[in-house]
């Protein structure tokens, strides 16, 4: 059956994968972006993109009466969405640090706030965060990306107590370094040195992430939940 699924920054890299992976399933795919323009190629496949900057709770809300009014209540939520704005800590200024949080936790923290309305009515749901193997391994210059993304673990994790008897599931996936836009910008001596920290030497390609998320969303993990399951090539093993 087809469900309604939503994912937040599906407009390139991993959140554009996943995107694509529901919609090639048959799911009826809304995605959310905050700046630029989606793929024409998704858009033509029947994708509804919503223009919604997740840190203002408004615009969260309009998006989501426009999804529901078009697909019906969120059933599978994505929560992908996300910035960095990396900088060492005593460079780093206060607006580094909360714009981050912002986006990416409290962020995450509107979008599946709202999606458990329709959800909590239909008795079931399915919630995965995006998270980064950076929330459990730490980085250098990324104290605030990091946080962001160590804050999805414990989000998930209460929720995933809090409403496992009503049906619903809370997972969060945790990628490595993942070939995309953002990473072909480092120079070829950055990549090789990073591709060096990866036990199976090699970036991940999105589509591994979207295949992990889109099982988590299957009814072959209805139960798993609570569940952090990294896509890293080994990077963070043991965090």
């Amino acid at each position: 059956m087809s469900r309604s699924v939503l994912v937040t920054g599906g407009n390139r890299g991993i959140g554009l994968a996943i995107a694509r992976a529901f919609a090639d399933a048959g799911d009826k795919v809304a995605i959310t972006y905050r700046s630029g323009e989606p793929p024409k190629d998704l858009t033509a496949a029947g994708v509804l993109a919503v223009k919604c900057d997740i840190t203002d709770t408004e615009m969260v809300e309009q998006a989501y009466k426009e999804i529901e009014e078009k697909h019906g209540a969120v059933e599978v939520l994505v929560a992908n969405a996300g910035i960095t704005k990396d900088q060492l800590l005593m460079r780093m200024s206060e607006e580094d640090f909360t714009s981050v949080l912002d986006t990416n936790l409290t962020g995450t923290f509107r979008v599946v706030k709202r999606a458990n309305r329709g959800m909590l009515r239909a008795r079931k749901g399915r919630v995965v965060l995006i998270s980064s193997v950076v929330g459990l391994y730490g980085g250098p210059g990324q104290a605030n990306y990091a946080a962001s993304k160590a804050g999805l673990v414990g989000f998930a994790r209460s929720l995933a107590r809090e409403l496992g008897s009503r049906n619903l599931t809370f997972n969060v996936v945790a990628p490595g370094f993942v070939d995309t836009d953002m990473t072909q910008v480092l120079t070829d001596e950055q990549r090789a040195n990073i591709v060096s920290q990866v036990p199976l030497g090699r970036y991940a390609k999105p589509e591994e992430i979207a295949a992990t998320v889109k099982f988590l969303a299957s009814d072959d993990a209805s139960y798993i939940t609570g569940a952090v399951i990294p896509v890293d090539g080994g990077l963070g093993m043991g965090h």
